[in-house]
């Protein structure tokens, strides 16, 4: 199994941060996001590890196994991005991470584990985090619903109720190659213009809507997203209580 970090952004929420580097560079715990994120998908499993790079690219690509770029980063969303490996993702599953994430090797084994030709990993205890990081936490939560079976019935909507979440997606997506298949039929389906602004979550939907099977893996052990800089006093303030990650 393989794996694959999406860091071709520049992740201007971060202000200064981002200024000179990719938000995947920026320090948590005294090491960056992505460091930590490949050294959960290494012990999670995962024999490489591979990284779109895209804004400052020189910066990241010495942290992988094999690089990709995406020349058109500041044009495009994700799913641009993710499209560049479709010489890995047409070949054998691969594991795709974002880059503003961390998360235990235990969810990178527990999702590799699954055997839908896609999987998600979830939070299903979210509410917590989200009041970590927001006042209100439905300000930012996107609807999330299951079957009886584990298997997404919607994801990505807004304006929320709390009944409408069961969890929230954390970054992290299992694609096998009968699951690329039907994911770039979908894609030569869009116009371009709606391709190059798609990301993770809006593809989930896309494939929900056509009856593509997506199953939902429980995430095991500690995460965090880190969006802006409050984000980041959130996780050092768990990595002072101990937190290990």
């Amino acid at each position: 199994m393989k794996a694959l970090i999406l860091a071709a952004g520049r992740g201007s929420r971060m202000g200064a941060l981002t200024r000179d580097q990719p938000k995947g560079l920026v320090q948590l715990g005294g090491r960056s996001l992505i460091s930590r994120a490949v050294e959960s998908l290494k012990l999670g499993g995962c024999q490489q590890v591979g990284i779109v790079a895209g804004y400052r690219n020189g910066l990241v690509e010495p942290l992988a196994d094999h690089a990709f770029y995406n020349p058109r980063w500041a044009e495009t969303n994700m799913v641009a991005s993710l499209a560049t490996a479709s010489e890995w993702l047409q070949n054998e599953p691969v594991i795709v991470s974002y880059s503003d994430i961390f998360y235990s090797s235990e969810t990178v084994a527990a999702l590799a584990r699954c055997e839908c030709p896609i999987a998600i990993a979830y939070d299903p205890a979210w509410r917590h985090l989200w009041e970590e990081r927001f006042g209100d936490p439905l300000s930012d939560a996107e609807s999330f619903r299951l079957d009886q079976n584990s298997y997404l019935t919607e994801i990505g909507r807004k304006n929320v109720t709390y009944d409408d979440i069961e969890g929230q997606y954390m970054g992290l997506v299992k694609i096998t190659p009968p699951a690329w298949s039907e994911i770039s039929a979908t894609l030569r389906s869009l116009a371009p213009e709606r391709r190059d602004r798609l990301d993770m979550t809006s593809l989930l939907s896309l494939l929900v809507e056509r009856n593509v099977p997506v199953q939902a893996v429980p995430r095991q052990g500690p995460w965090g997203e880190c969006d802006c800089e409050t984000d980041l006093r959130v996780y050092e303030r768990w990595f002072d209580q101990g937190l290990r990650a």
